[in-house]
Formats: C-alpha cells, structure tokens, sequence
C-alpha cells in the first residue's frame, strides 16, 4: 500500500515564481497552488492541508496577513513565508500575528526549501498523533481505572477464604477462621508450615481480607539471595552505590508502602541481615544502600517459613527480638497428609485449572486413582499434587484419569504407609494383608478396600463419619462397601 504523500499549497501572485516553487517540491509533496490570497482561502476550504507557503508581498494582502487569517480558521496547518526582506519588525510581527513556523528568505536553495518543508510537514504529523494521543488518554484513563478496579475486585474473589479449597471437616477450616479474626488488625503475621502447603496463598489471603487490599501486596523469598542483593531488593539502592548499580532502584518496602509485604523463608537469612531487617521493623523506616536519607514506610509484614522458628530462636540461631517482630501472631498450616479429606477436591480444582490452562479435555478423576491419591503421604504437599495431576492429565491416552496413570511411587509409599499404620493400630484393628498379586489396578483397589475398613473400625463403623473422614458421601460409601462386601452382618 502507497502512503500518501503531504499535501502543501504554495501562494505567490507571481506566475514565475509560483511555478517554479511548484516544480521544485511536486517531487516529494502533492503541490496545489493558488495566485491570491483569495484563492488560496478557498482551497484551504475544499482540501485537506498539512502545510502552507506564502509570499510575503502580495497586492491583496501581505502573507503576514493572510496566514494570520489561516491561523484562526486552521490552526493545525503549519505556515511557512518566502521573503525577500529580513526586518527585524516583520520577523516579530510575522511570529506574533500569523505564528510562522519558518521564514524563507529569497533567494532560497532548493535543497533548503525541500528541508523546510519536509520539517513542517513532519510537525503537522506529530502534531496530528499528539492530538490523538491526548484524545485517547482522555478516553482510555477512565477506562484504564475502571480494569484496575475489576481486576482488583478479582483478585479479592480469587483469595476469598471460601475461595480455599476445604471440606467441611477439614483441619484447614481453624486455621481460616483464625486468618478471617486477625486480617482486619493491622499485626504482623508468622506463617508456618512444609513447602508447598500454600503459604504464599494463606498470606495473599489474608492482604486481601485486610483493609490494605487496594494496596499493593509484594512478595520476596528471602532464601533465593545473598545478603547484599536481599537489602538491595527490600531496601532499594541509589545509583552508583556498588558495581552495576547504574539506576536508582525502588526497594520492595518502599513499593508496598501502605500495603502488604511476604517474606518468605524467612528462616534462612543470615544473622547479619537479621540486624537490619530488624532495625527497619522497629523504625518503620528503610535507607536505600548507598543513601544517608532514611524513608518512612507503612507496611504490613507477613512472614513465612518452613523451620520451626520458636526452637531456632532458643538455640540462638535466630534473633529473638526479631522473632517477636514478626511473629504478632502465629498461623500453623497442615500438611496434606494431615488433611486427606480435601485431597478429592483440591486435586478437581487442580486438574480445572489445568485443563483451562493446557486446553486438553478432561472428564475427571476415577475413584480408584483418587483412592491411590488419598493414600499417599505427598511430602511435597499441595504442589506435589499439582504435579501428578499434570503429569496425569498430560499422559492420559483419554478424557479419564485413571488408576494406571498414577506414578508408581505412590502407590509403593501408600503401601508401605497404610502397613506400617495398621500394624500399630491397637488391638481388635484390621491386620494389614499380605501384599496383593496382579497389576496396578488390583493392588489400589486393595489398597483402598483397606483404607476403608481401617476407616470405619476407627469410627465404630460409624458410616456417617467414616464417609465424613473419607470426603465421601454416605451413599458413595454405601456402594464401596457393597463393593468389597464389607457390609456388616447386621446393617443399621
């Protein structure tokens, strides 16, 4: 596609002139041109253009005067004068009344002349975009608050606490209602708990259950770093202060001023930075490396980490003072093998996701893979899971989880857990059985009927709370008996 060229009008009563203005720049411009002032007006009315080039003496009226006239009806288009004449009195009259971008004095070069002009033409351009940039901002700034607030508005959906995946008898339940008492009181928090039991969800949480939550939330995992890039990071730093400092750098207190901060791994950092995170705790203050000029800062610290802290204070491997900084209040989060009955519904709400994020089809999980799934102790907690249901979802040959997807490790662990549990059980429990012959299939299988029965011989074969216990509802319990003829001789 052929881009217009720029579109100029050339004004001068004398022919000769005229049209040797218009030889010159018909090369690169769509040249129109008029011999009057009078003229020139009315094809300034009828045609769009960019820039105008007037004699300065003209038997109408100057061309002071007539792009003075230009300049109240078209604004936008640039005004360029050819004179003959450089009194001082013209050039300031000329600016004043008419507003000329350039004067041209005769006798003007053709190179000079084509540079003028392409110069006006390039202004009226960036004049033109100008505009409508300032239209759109105009335009585009409510719009642009408006997604700010939708998407603030999402994020507190997303960290509602009934947002968390839990069953009704989960141990994560004390834990959200402990969060939902201490988020509107403006305390540090200590989160505890293994990796990858969502620390980091439980402290975004609790920012956006806060009244912070139009704030910003920043997070740092203070293990990944040494201690001079941690303080650069958290502190910020001037420019110039150590090698490769060639910009001035906002740390991240400074960036959550009046919101919240995640520390996370606190445990980890070295005892020197202990000292200065501590000093910039008790003064609500930070000083950039490299700066002598402190800034107040007002933040809300939410720590984390997976050591037990209360013990690594009294063996003095971390400060003590800085312990009661963070730790206003304490929040412990389970691991997951400690909460087995939300393990059905986080692993659905994982595998949603990730059919939404993968964009393969997905029908679910089948009961003996969840059953395998149940059983296992996942050290890695929460993220541990998210991995086999990707690797699951990503190698399944249909739109069904099955049993035989399931990591074969799993299976070994759950085995070798569900033995050595039932072999402490007290007396009167379910002997664990000798180990079962045939495929993966057979063995979860199995592996769930012992679950089962180790579930209702701990609740007096109570259905109602074994189902509870199991995340299963009393008829889907009813069948899985029914399935492993584990019905009572005499059924209530």
């Amino acid at each position: 596609m052929t881009t217009p060229r720029p579109s100029i009008l050339v004004v001068d009563d004398e022919v000769l002139s005229l049209d040797t203005l218009a030889r010159i720049l018909d090369e690169e411009f769509d040249v129109h041109t008029a011999p009057s002032a009078a003229a020139a007006l009315r094809c300034l009315e009828h045609d769009y253009i960019q820039a105008v080039i007037s004699d300065q003496r003209m038997p109408e009226m100057s061309g002071v005067e007539f792009l003075a006239r230009v300049r109240e009806r078209w604004p936008d288009v640039v005004r360029l004068i050819v004179s003959g004449y450089t009194d001082a009195d013209d050039l300031i009259d000329g600016i004043n009344r008419a507003g000329i971008y350039q004067f041209i004095t005769k006798p003007w070069h053709p190179d000079q002349l084509l540079l003028s002009v392409r110069n006006a033409c390039r202004l009226h351009q960036l004049q033109r975009e100008n505009e409508v940039l300032a239209l759109e901002m105009r335009i585009t700034t409510p719009t642009l608050e408006q997604r700010m607030e939708r998407r603030r508005a999402q994020l507190k959906r997303n960290f509602r606490l009934d947002t968390i995946s839990r069953t009704p008898a989960s141990p994560l339940n004390q834990v959200c209602d402990q969060l939902a008492q201490v988020a509107p009181y403006d305390v540090p928090v200590l989160l505890t708990g293994e990796s990858g039991t969502g620390k980091e969800l439980f402290a975004r949480a609790l920012h956006y259950n806060s009244p912070r939550a139009d704030k910003p939330f920043v997070a740092e995992n203070c293990a990944a770093l040494a201690d001079d890039i941690l303080e650069s990071e958290l502190f910020g730093h001037e420019r110039g202060a150590f090698t490769g400092a060639v910009n001035a750098r906002i740390g991240l207190f400074e960036q959550a001023d009046g919101g919240t901060i995640f520390l996370d791994e606190i445990g980890e950092v070295s005892a020197a930075f202990q000292v200065k995170l501590l000093r910039v705790l008790q003064e609500g203050e930070v000083r950039p490396v490299g700066s002598n000029r402190r800034r107040r800062v007002d933040v809300r610290v939410v720590a984390a980490t997976n050591r037990d802290l209360y013990r690594e204070r009294r063996v003095g491997r971390f400060r003590e003072d800085l312990y009661y900084r963070l730790a206003g209040l304490c929040l412990h989060l389970p691991p997951l093998r400690d909460r087995r009955v939300d393990i059905p519904l986080i692993a659905r709400a994982i595998l949603k996701e990730l059919v939404e994020t993968l964009g393969k089809g997905c029908r679910g999980i089948t009961d003996e893979a969840m059953a395998g799934l149940q059983a296992y102790d996942w050290p890695g907690n929460v993220r541990e899971l998210r991995n086999e249901v990707q690797r699951m979802l990503i190698m399944a040959p249909g739109d069904l989880l099955g049993v035989e997807l399931l990591d074969p490790r799993l299976l070994r662990g759950a085995v070798r857990r569900d033995q050595d549990r039932t072999g402490a059980e007290a007396p009167g429990a379910t002997p664990a059985p000798p180990p079962v012959p045939g495929g993966l299939k057979e063995q979860v299988e199995a592996l769930e009927e012992r679950l089962l029965r180790a579930a209702l011989d701990r609740h007096g074969w109570n259905k109602s709370h074994a189902a509870e216990s199991l995340g299963l509802s009393r008829v889907g319990l009813r069948n899985k008996l029914e399935r492993y003829g584990l019905v009572p001789k005499t059924d209530a």
